[in-house]
């Protein structure tokens, strides 16, 4: 493989490239720098995926071929998202650093146009530009663009996608009819063609690794669930692995926002990134994010264009994008630098073939996973809680206070002691419970994605009693309670539902024989138990208020914490 010294680049730009650790091109800048300094002029076509290097393959020649004599704006560089050109404006104004004649400046939506206005004045040489922005200051006659002499436009067809091609319109009319136009783009869907057939005359066109979609670094995996489960399994995933650091893709703003806020609300390191955030709120928001002070950032797929962010070791797709092709964008952001990294994608049972469909578009195999069962999130939580134990600093005051508590422990063993706090941390999981149906997954065979079959959770049914919240019932207390009446064991309760009065919860079929009968008679502040099945519509009855004769339980006997539970 060449050096970039081969590829006829001037002396200068060798020198900061050699000063920046440049030192050997990727293909698309081997293919796409000479045939740009050896042509010019030329229209010109790039196509490779993202992060193959294609700021490189178009800002080193552009640089080289700007006439640093002329003061009026000669080229404009178009990109989909503020934070692509932002990331494209850096490493322009970093190629240009042995040349002060060469002013880059970066333009774009959300931040004050009064400023931006105030730098072209100074006469930049190359403008970097969101299309909208650029539009907004043609309309306010701040920018002329009669003197370009180069339009590059990277990621075309992203910027296609998010409907900016009568924008492009009207901005290549604003340019000289002599001007030439380079083209970048990770696919080149029909309406690429369209604007080549255009506005382009026989552009000499590259085309790098365009079959091999996907990093041999990223594993490809798949779960099969309910739209109604994604929330649950994502914090299943999370929790099972503290370390993770990723990026969960959605489709919609709205969607982007309620997980994000669902998530944070419940304590979880994570925060959205779409289009309604202001540039400000985005701008922070990617701070946090660098400098990893949250765990997982919720984005669409517009607003993740152009982020450059290090050491991900998971991309979730909450669903499949509509466009197959912008997978393999999504998927990108992880596995870089030689490292490894997931790619896991949420489908419902209906979705198999799309699966299937992609591993021959990108080919590349996908594995479908389960989600960690709440076994594996006991014993996950369990050793992240020991490691804290054994990592903490013990604090001056805990010898005295351990003193205060001279004699409540000396019934018990070391072990003894270890087991009840290992039973309260598992207690404190079950109030924690995130609602997954631990049955409604789906296991396919490799023929069978289409059609998978559904598991066990066919054979749950639904019970309700009258104990809610108003009682201070915990869901980990009524699980309990439940299952010391009924001898039922704890893990076939699920789904536990709280209201203020009731609550409703699921028990796998065959364990719940006679379950409502096992209630009779039992009271608590002497209010009769009911339990039935959610679709009997038998009503308690008055007398029940006031039963006489029963057995009978208080709200201390049957909620846990502080009050204690008594065990029948």
């Amino acid at each position: 493989m060449s050096h970039f010294k081969n590829l006829g680049l001037s002396e200068s730009l060798l020198e900061v490239l050699d000063q920046i650790g440049f030192s050997t091109p990727t293909p698309v800048q081997e293919q796409a720098i000479p045939q740009l300094l050896s042509n010019n002029p030329t229209d010109f076509i790039g196509l490779a995926q993202t992060g193959t290097g294609k700021t490189a393959a178009f800002g080193l020649p552009l640089l080289d071929l700007i006439d640093e004599s002329q003061k009026e704006i000669q080229a404009i560089v178009m990109a989909p998202t503020r934070e692509l050109g932002q990331q494209t404006g850096t490493q322009l104004i970093d190629f240009s650093r042995n040349n002060p004649e060469i002013r880059v400046e970066v333009v774009y939506g959300g931040a004050a146009i009064s400023n931006q206005i105030k730098a072209l004045k100074q006469r930049p040489k190359i403008v970097v530009a969101t299309p909208g922005r650029l539009i907004d200051l043609l309309n306010r006659k701040a920018l002329n663009l009669e003197s370009v002499r180069y339009v590059v436009l990277d990621e075309a067809d992203e910027m296609l996608n998010m409907g900016f091609k009568e924008d492009i319109d009207t901005i290549l009319s604003h340019t000289p009819e002599e001007r030439v136009t380079w083209l970048f783009s990770a696919t080149m869907p029909p309406e690429i063609r369209k604007i080549v057939s255009r506005y382009m005359k026989n552009p000499i066109e590259v085309a790098v690794n365009t079959e091999e979609k996907s990093n041999k670094n990223i594993s490809h995996q798949y779960v099969v669930t309910k739209s109604s489960n994604r929330l649950a399994a994502v914090r299943r995933f999370m929790e099972i692995q503290p370390e993770m650091r990723g990026i969960m893709f959605c489709r919609t703003k709205r969607e982007t926002q309620q997980i994000a806020d669902e998530l944070s609300g419940m304590g979880y390191g994570v925060e959205a990134l779409h289009g309604d955030l202001s540039q400000g709120q985005r701008d922070a928001v990617m701070k946090r994010f660098k400098t990893r002070s949250m765990q997982l950032l919720i984005a669409t797929d517009v607003a993740a264009r152009g982020i450059d962010v290090s050491d991900l070791t998971h991309v979730f797709h909450h669903s499949l994008p509509d466009q197959l092709e912008s997978y393999t964008h999504r998927s990108g952001r992880t596995a870089r630098a030689g490292k490894k990294g997931i790619s896991l994608v949420f489908i419902n049972p209906r979705e198999g073939r799309k699966i299937t469909e992609l591993e021959k578009k990108i080919k590349v195999k996908f594995e479908q996973v389960m989600i960690p069962s709440m076994d594996e999130l006991k014993f996950s939580r369990i050793h992240h809680w020991a490691n804290i134990i054994t990592s903490t600093r013990v604090d001056d005051h805990a010898p005295n206070i351990l003193n205060q508590l001279e004699g409540h422990f000396d019934a018990l063993s070391k072990e003894d002691i270890l087991k009840r706090l290992i039973t309260i941390q598992l207690d404190h999981l079950m109030d924690e419970s995130d609602e997954l149906n631990e049955t409604a997954q789906y296991k396919t065979s490799g023929g069978d994605r289409g059609s998978s079959r559904r598991g066990s959770s066919d054979s749950q049914n639904r019970y309700f009693v009258n104990i809610g919240s108003i009682d201070g019932m915990t869901k980990a207390d009524l699980v309990h309670f439940i299952s010391d009446i009924s001898r039922i064991d704890r893990n076939f309760i699920t789904e536990v539902t709280m209201q203020k009065n009731h609550a409703y919860f699921n028990v796998e079929g065959g364990q719940d024989k006679g379950l409502g009968n096992r209630f009779k008679g039992i009271e608590i502040d002497g209010r009769s138990i009911r339990v039935n099945r959610d679709d009997d519509d038998t009503q308690p009855k008055k007398s029940d208020r006031k039963g006489k004769n029963k057995p009978k339980r208080n709200r201390e006997q049957v909620s846990g914490g502080r009050r204690g539970r008594r065990r029948r």
